[in-house]
Order: structure tokens, then sequence, then C-alpha cells
């Protein structure tokens, strides 16, 4: 039985799109107006509280729920400010990170990685290569965040290994396909209808 997580998820919103050539969070997916939106509807029931992470409101489901929005606080596009900024705002000791650009990693799925975080700084998601944003973050990470962040080191792959970091390893490679191209998108919505 799939249960409600008494933590926090984030959806991170804030990338470039760059590979896409139009902002994936916008996109619309499955039944959907917006990848973003399908994100969020899926995740919800499962979660304590969902937010959005992102560099602008550009999301029209956040109207009236300006409260589940977490805007960067600098205007570069990286996951590690858009990390400080998440644990900056939400006063939780972990919290559950995932891409907009991730739609099938599967509720299950999302439940093992939270079942196998205890006693670790970071509990992450690993097929044929280590998901680094698809996983659970703890607060202790933060201290580290702020280091990297004033070297301006920006890899998520050196957090992960200066914490200490547990991968749990999953078989389905499609399960944690990455949209990042139109090809990709393409693909992941044949894969979900």
């Amino acid at each position: 039985m799939i249960t409600t997580h008494d933590i926090p998820c984030v959806i991170l919103c804030g990338g470039k799109s760059s590979r896409m050539g139009e902002d994936k969070a916008l996109l619309p997916f499955s039944s959907s107006p917006s990848l973003s939106q399908y994100q969020y509807d899926r995740l919800k029931p499962y979660f304590k509280d969902i937010y959005i992470s992102s560099k602008t409101n550009k999301f029209d489901f956040l109207k009236n729920k300006s409260n589940n929005l977490i805007l960067d606080k600098q205007e570069e596009s990286s996951p590690m400010i858009a990390l400080e900024t998440i644990f900056e705002k939400i006063k939780s000791e972990k919290i559950f990170i995932i891409t907009v650009d991730t739609p099938l990693v599967k509720i299950k799925s999302i439940q093992k990685i939270i079942e196998h975080s205890k006693n670790f700084d970071i509990c992450v998601a690993e097929t044929e290569r280590i998901h680094n944003l698809c996983g659970l973050f703890d607060k202790s990470c933060l201290y580290q965040i702020k280091n990297m962040l004033e070297n301006n080191i920006h890899k998520v792959g050196f957090l992960l290994k200066n914490m200490n970091t547990s991968y749990v390893s999953f078989s389905d490679e499609s399960e944690f396909i990455n949209l990042n191209d139109k090809n990709e998108y393409s693909k992941a919505k044949s894969l979900i209808s």
C-alpha cells in the first residue's frame, strides 16, 4: 500500500530547457495542460506538502497557491541555488526532490527511495546512471551547499560525493527518462498513453 509521506516534495522547474528549445515545464503532458501541473497533481496525494521551485511564477495552476511556489533567490540557473533556496524556505528536516522532466518515475519507486533513506544525508535513484535530483535530501546538506556555492561549485554530483549518500538501484531505465529534447518528450508521451 502506498502511503502519504510526512515530508514535503519539491518539483524543480527552473532549468533553461535549452535542448528542448522551449520551456519544458510548460509543455502539455498526458491529460494535463503542462508537465509541471502533471507532476504536481500526480505527486500531491503522496506528500504532506508539495512545492514548485522555479525562477519565475509561470504557472497558471498555482494562481491561488502562491505558498506552493519557491522562487530561486538568484538569477543563475543552478540546481545548487535551487536547493539552497528550498532548504532556507522549507523548515523540514527532509525533503523529496524531483525534476519536472522525470514524469514516469513511479510512486512505488519514490516510496522505495524514502524507505532506504534512513541514516543517510541523501538517498537518490540509480539505474545505469545516478539520478542526482530524484531523491531525499536532508537539511544537513545546507552547510555543504552554501560552502559549494561560495566556491562556485554547482555540480550536484560533488554534493553527493561529499555527503553520506545512499544509491537505490532500479532496473527500468525508461522510468527515469529525462525529457531533455523533443525525441525524449515524444517517447515519454507514448509511454504514458
